[in-house]
């Protein structure tokens, strides 16, 4: 095993007779199936996290149609009601002038969730055919949508503090459309998305391409 591990350069937790415990860190011999510091089950690999994946990127998927489609604000002035898609605001701020304003928000709205979407793809496909990219730089990959996911509410609360602050009653009030829904479930459901995908497979995938 460590002839196998040394011709890769990295030797894997399960080469060494070891299995981590995902919930607090410790390490365990191969043999445990309990952590021993907080009592929770011991796997060395989650057999179930790819069809966890395709799961909730499935349901991500479906939830982001009518995010870009609905409505995501609906506004009453002087009696007159309107309603603008994420896209239509965008391209509302770029008629205003705020370019800035809306470069922000067609990243943050459109290429980020999109960008998940593709990234999660691509590592739960690499999983079972070769890859371009190292098993290093896969797992760089999986950190940064981990890390993307909790900034991807921003249209969320953009349009909860709106509808909090915008209410002049009959003179102007702001609601949040059915999009704002949407778009929170497609945010939930990719996180959990990535959440569920087992990162150690990327070590397995990588050992099984390079025999």
């Amino acid at each position: 095993m460590e002839n196998a591990g040394s011709a890769r350069g990295y030797l894997t937790a399960r080469e060494a007779g070891l299995v981590n415990c995902t919930t607090c860190g410790r390490v365990h011999p191969a043999a445990a199936t309990v952590c021993l510091r907080c009592g929770a089950p011991l796997a060395s690999r989650d057999t179930q996290s790819l069809q966890k994946v395709w799961a909730w990127w499935v349901a991500g998927i479906i939830a982001f149609i009518p995010a870009n489609t609905y409505p995501m604000l609906k506004t009453a002035t002087l009696g007159k009601e309107s309603a603008s898609t994420l896209l239509g605001g965008i391209l509302e701020l770029v008629h205003h002038g705020s370019i800035g304003i809306a470069a922000i928000v067609f990243f943050a709205s459109i290429v980020i969730p999109a960008s998940k979407f593709f990234a999660i793809a691509y590592l739960a496909l690499g999983i079972g055919r070769p890859s371009r990219l190292s098993a290093h730089r896969r797992h760089q990959v999986y950190e940064v949508v981990e890390f993307v996911g909790r900034w991807s509410m921003i249209d969320v609360f953009v349009v909860a503090i709106l509808t909090a602050l915008v209410q002049l009653g009959s003179a102007a009030s702001i609601h949040p459309g059915i999009a704002a829904v949407s778009f929170a479930l497609s945010v939930a459901f990719t996180m959990l998305s990535a959440q569920s995908f087992d990162a150690r497979q990327i070590w397995d995938a990588d050992k099984e391409h390079t025999k």
